[in-house]
């Protein structure tokens, strides 16, 4: 059998069964017995199409209801004592999702991915307790389908180093708590079966990461591979190069060394140190973060590369990361250009792909039975046409971008702020939202139907436009003070954006878990990018001509555009957002002629694009930073600009934020509470800012005393004069009858924190 190897595999099924019966299950439509019903169907047949391809190594617990971290942190026992009336499936999903009496856990991104995982809540003062059912039953599940597969841990050191210590402190000051729960639970999955490989993820191992932390892997893992004979402990790193790590774990008795060799190419600088130790190497060759096809004959001739440094015998072929960044099957991309299509890959594809390399690398193409030579035949033409086609590269692009000169907006912000509050009026606390109103089943059937051909143009827009027309009057009863238009016709803030780029396409099926249930299609960048007209502009200028009020433009960014998605492979990501870039800034300069007075830019996606290495930080933030100037560079003075940005570590970032020169940032805090805004005033940071002040993610509605409670604590960090309000993100999720009461009492705090001010 060749030796290949799956990090892992998405969950939410082809056709997002698990994201539909989550939700069902939330609204009280079916009972939980449900859920683990089409979560047992959904593993069954994950696991088999592994086995089907031929993959040897399967994982099992690379499933979850939610999210791996927050399995994790039930695994420890590591409950918030808020929750501690609370069990099975109601503690789980209340830690995620907050219920009525608590809110939910943090939440943020995984390293650089779109992913979002739950942030574990640690103390000094808990008692942890293992809890392994689990882990434990999927193994069993898959056995009993005569699949023995590997079971996938987070481990300790990064589950710490991703974690948060409530009582403050140092985090790893823990680490002597939670170690021996990860023994206990090896000494469990020991009784299994005779022989178990355990992979165990430490993508933290990728970072610049202080000695302290560097100086926990021999003792952790001389530990952890020392329980039981029958284990194989895998140690898995991915999305860079972990050379300081792997330079300390070939020095332990674990098997293997998982090395991401694609988007960590330093990683073949020590390959002499694992080759030294004797130890498996699962090479990362086939991309889990991306759709393009693989190029098998230059994959190969990197395997060959590696082999010279590393015995071949010990070599296991494996997909970069876990495929849970990909889409699951390409099979149902009815109404792509045959052409694009051909040059994709998902994750069911993907399996095929690491099954062939394996083959032709451990034997040679004379053993491939005639399915599989047609296969690589096929692979090597795809790839020669992509190299070619029409389709990608356009001159006029080229050139107009090449000769792009106008590279930030006139006017400095000191006098451009001051212009703008006098044309635009607005007081002290000012109340928005950040876009999106609730996407209702009647808005997305509308969506649906008209592109399906089912409606006409005509009758889809008059629903969009009475819908349009009823958050208009909602706002204004309300008293939201700078109004949106409620995006109806957008499906996803990047996917709408692609559809009128000329350069892009779109799936109909190419779902990828962001957070628990909810999901998003990425578009993807398959050539030259330009913008063949407007893309907003009817819509903003049809809500601004039913109110009074400011209506603000909305637009997402060039990098949070790029960042989610799927990007070309065959130019580099500067050249690519560039080019967005410049498509963007013509959109901004219609809106203004148009009479559009506050645009909103945003970049959501801006901080999860950083490099994890320092040493490449300063290259991202230059182009990254140039791109969102240009995109903006088309506003005049008296155009406010605003831009929003997710949950995010703004620490390290704060001055390339001010550098982006947006007249007001909206950023995600209320999960965080005033940590994140802190560092706004400590820099001394001059532009205004709209911190959340309630959490979306949550189905719970705030009241109004807990708004003006929190809206207190940002005036003990920043004047009310540089203080907008809005919600944590975009409504789009949420339900109206969550919406409502939420914004009512939103604004009745800020109306009793004037009153309190103006006396």
């Amino acid at each position: 059998m060749s030796k290949n190897y799956i990090v892992g595999f998405p969950r939410i099924g082809e056709q997002r069964e698990l994201k539909k019966v989550l939700e069902s299950f939330w609204a009280k439509k079916c009972n939980f017995s449900e859920v683990q019903k089409i979560a047992s169907e959904l593993k069954k047949r994950h696991w088999n199409y592994q086995k089907d391809a031929g993959i040897e190594y399967i994982s099992s617990n690379d499933f979850s209801l939610y999210d791996n971290m927050l399995d994790t942190a039930v695994m420890l026992g590591a409950i918030p004592k808020r929750f501690n009336n609370l069990k099975n499936e109601d503690l789980y999903f209340s830690m995620a999702r907050g219920n009525k009496s608590s809110f939910a856990m943090e939440m943020t991104k995984w390293f650089n991915t779109n992913y979002h995982y739950i942030v574990p809540e640690l103390s000094l003062d808990d008692e942890y307790k293992l809890n392994a059912t689990k882990i434990l039953s999927e193994y069993g599940e898959a056995k009993e389908l005569s699949i023995k597969t590997k079971i996938n841990l987070i481990g300790p050191i990064t589950f710490l180093g991703l974690s948060k210590r409530v009582d403050r402190g140092d985090i790893y000051e823990l680490y002597s708590k939670i170690i021996p729960i990860y023994e206990e639970l090896l000494k469990e999955i020991a009784k299994l079966d005779e022989n178990i490989t355990v992979q165990i993820d430490e993508p933290i191992f990728v970072k610049d990461n202080e000695v302290k932390i560097l100086s926990l892997i021999k003792p952790t893992y001389d530990r952890l591979a020392n329980i039981s004979a029958n284990i194989n402990i895998v140690v898995m790193t991915y999305f860079e190069h972990s050379n300081e790590a792997t330079k300390v774990l070939v020095n332990t008795p674990i098997w293997g060394i998982g090395l991401d060799f694609l988007y960590g190419e330093d990683n073949l600088e020590y390959l002499h140190t694992v080759a030294d130790s004797n130890k498996k190497l699962i090479a990362g060759i086939v991309d889990g973060r991306n759709i393009w096809k693989n190029n098998i004959v230059n994959t190969v001739q990197l395997l060959e590369t590696i082999a010279k440094k590393i015995n071949k015998e010990n070599i296991i072929i494996s997909s970069s990361c876990s495929l849970l960044h990909t889409p699951i099957a390409l099979k149902y991309e009815e109404k792509l250009d045959k052409q694009i299509k051909n040059w994709l890959s998902y994750a069911i594809e993907k399996l095929d792909e690491v099954s062939l390399i394996s083959k032709l690398f451990f034997n040679d193409a004379d053993s491939l039975d005639k399915k599989e030579k047609i296969a690589l035949y096929e692979n090597t033409e795809a790839n020669k046409s992509r190299e070619t086609s029409s389709l990608i590269h356009d001159t006029v692009v080229h050139n107009r971008v090449e000769k792009f000169t106008k590279l930030q907006r006139d006017g400095e912000y000191k006098d451009r702020i001051k212009l703008q509050k006098e044309i635009l009026g607005y007081k002290d606390l000012a109340i928005t939202t950040i876009g999106s109103f609730p996407q209702t089943p009647e808005v997305r059937k509308a969506r649906r139907d008209f592109k399906n051909s089912e409606i006409s143009k005509e009758n889809y827009e008059k629903q969009m436009k009475d819908y349009i027309n009823d958050c208009v009057a909602f706002q204004e009863e309300c008293g939201i003070e700078v109004l949106v238009h409620g995006e109806p016709e957008r499906n996803d803030m990047v996917e709408y954006f692609g559809e009128q780029l000329k350069g892009y396409a779109f799936s109909q099926n190419g779902w990828v878990q962001s957070y628990g249930s909810r999901c998003v299609k990425p578009p993807f960048i398959y050539g030259d990018i330009s913008r063949p007209k407007p893309m907003t502009v009817d819509w903003i200028t049809y809500a601004q001509s039913k109110t009074d009020k400011i209506m603000k433009g909305m637009l997402t960014g060039p990098v949070t555009i790029l960042n989610w998605s799927f990007v070309r492979d065959d130019m580099s990501r500067d050249k690519v957002s560039k080019q967005i870039a410049v498509a963007l800034s013509d959109e901004i300069d219609d809106l203004q002629k148009a009479g559009i007075k506050i645009i909103q830019v945003d970049e959501a996606a801006f901080k999860e694009g950083y490099p994890l290495r320092d040493e490449k930080i300063k290259i991202y933030e230059k182009w990254a930073l140039r791109d969102f100037k240009i995109s903006v560079s088309s506003a005049k003075e008296e155009t406010q600009i605003h831009t929003h940005m997710c949950y995010s570590e703004f620490n390290n970032i704060i001055k390339t934020i001010e550098a982006m020169d947006a007249d007001v940032i909206s950023i995600e805090t209320a999960r965080s509470g005033n940590e994140l805004l802190k560092i706004f005033k400590e820099v001394g940071y001059k532009q205004e800012v709209g911190p959340g002040v309630y959490d979306i993610h949550s189905p719970r509605v705030p009241s109004v005393d807990e708004i003006e409670q929190q809206i207190k604590l940002l005036l003990k960090v920043l004047p009310k004069k540089q203080l907008w309000i809005n919600p944590d993100c975009g409504l789009k999720t949420r339900k109206w009858e969550e919406v409502k009461p939420s914004l009512a009492n939103m604004v009745k705090a800020v109306q009793l924190v004037r009153d309190e001010l103006d006396r």
